[in-house]
C-alpha cells in the first residue's frame, strides 16, 4: 500500500536504537528479565521461537540488561515520498497510520488508545523484555509499551521467509504489532501466558486476533491522516491485500516448522498456521470491526 506522496510523517512517534549486542546480567524473575520477561519476550515476537536460532537468542535475552534507546537520525523521512522509497521511512509512516485509526477508533469500543513508540534498531538493542535482534523478528514489549523492529528483518521475510517483496507485506508486521499493543490496552494480552502452546492454545489465539486487528487497521486504512489532515495513504489493490497474505503465510508455524525441521508439530505452535494467519487477517480487513476478532470464542480458528 502506497503512502501519499504530500503526506507528512511524524518522527516523533519512533526512536532509534541498537548498534551492538547484548550484555548479561543476573537472572532475575521479574522486571526487565528472568522468566516472566523471557515469556513474554518470546510470546509477542512476530516469528515466535523457532529451531533456527531464535530460540537460543530468546534465553539470551532472558539475562540481558536493558539499555536505554540510542539517538538516530530520521531527519530523511519527512513525507509519504519518502515513505515510498525508504524502509525505515515505511515503519514510521506506518506507526503513523495505525496509531491515528486506533486513536479514533478504540474510544468507540470504550478504551482511550494511549499510543506506543516504535523503536527502529540495527543489529540489537535493549528491551525491558531482553534483547531485541533480527534472529527474533519483531515484537511489542509489554513491560515498557514498545515496538521493536529492525527493518532489514524485511529483506529476511522475502529471502529466507518466502513472502513477497510489497509494501503491505511490510506494514502488515508493524500492524501486526500494534495489535498486541491494542490488546494490552483491552487487557487481554496475559492470555497468552496461561497457556502459551499448542494449536488450539490461548498464545495462538492471542497472535491470530492480533493478525485480525491488522486487518482491521488495513481496511480503514486509506482514512487515517497526519497531523494536517493529509490522507497517508493510497487506496489498497488486490496486490497489496496479496502482499500482505503472502508474509501471513510465510511465518505460519507449520511454514517454519516444515522448513527448520522437516516436519509440522501443532502441540507446540505460538502463532498459527500459515491459513490461519491469513484468514484472520482477512476477517479483520473484510469486516473493519475489532468484535469480530474474538478468536478467544472461535470454535474453528480456520486451520
Amino acid at each position: 500500500m502506497s503512502f501519499n506522496d504530500d503526506a507528512n510523517l511524524d518522527t516523533s512517534q519512533v526512536e532509534g536504537g541498537g548498534g551492538g549486542g547484548f550484555r548479561r546480567g543476573g537472572l532475575a524473575i521479574g522486571g526487565g528479565g528472568g522468566i516472566i520477561g523471557l515469556l513474554i519476550y518470546l510470546v509477542f515476537a512476530f516469528l515466535g521461537p523457532t529451531d533456527d536460532g531464535a530460540g537460543a537468542q530468546g534465553q539470551q535475552a532472558a539475562g540481558s540488561e536493558q539499555q536505554p534507546a540510542q539517538s538516530q537520525d530520521f531527519s530523511r523521512c519527512r513525507t509519504g515520498a519518502d515513505a515510498n522509497r525508504d524502509v525505515e521511512c515505511r515503519v514510521i509512516g506506518t506507526v503513523n497510520s495505525v496509531q491515528d485509526y486506533w486513536d479514533r477508533a478504540l474510544p468507540q469500543y470504550g478504551v482511550q488508545y494511549s499510543p506506543a513508540k516504535t523503536v527502529l534498531y540495527s543489529g540489537a538493542t535493549q528491551s525491558a523484555c531482553g534483547t531485541a535482534s533480527n534472529q527474533v523478528g519483531p515484537f511489542y514489549c509489554p513491560l515498557d509499551g514498545r515496538v521493536y523492529i529492525d527493518a532489514s528483518f524485511f529483506s529476511e521475510l522475502t529471502s529466507r521467509f518466502g513472502a513477497d517483496s510489497g509494501a503491505l507485506a511490510q506494514e502488515y508486521v508493524v500492524a501486526h504489532e500494534y495489535g498486541h499493543h491494542v490488546q494490552d490496552l483491552l487487557g487481554l494480552l496475559d492470555r497468552a501466558q496461561q497457556d502459551p502452546q499448542g494449536a488450539q492454545s490461548a498464545s495462538v489465539r492471542t497472535e491470530l486476533m492480533a493478525d485480525c486487528l491488522a486487518g482491521v487497521w488495513a481496511d480503514h486504512a486509506t482514512n487515517t491522516t497526519d497531523a494536517q489532515g493529509n490522507r497517508l495513504l493510497e487506496p489498497l489493490t488486490r496486490q497489496d491485500i496479496d502482499s500482505a497474505l503472502s508474509a501471513a503465510a510465510a511465518v505460519g508455524d507449520d511454514r517454519i516448522q516444515r522448513r527448520v525441521q522437516g516436519r509440522v508439530t501443532p502441540e507446540t505452535w505460538t502463532h498459527g498456521s500459515s491459513r490461519e494467519r491469513q484468514h484472520w487477517f482477512l476477517v479483520g480487513y473484510r469486516t473493519g470491526d475489532l468484535n469480530q476478532c474474538d478468536t478467544f470464542s472461535a470454535g474453528n480458528l480456520g486451520a
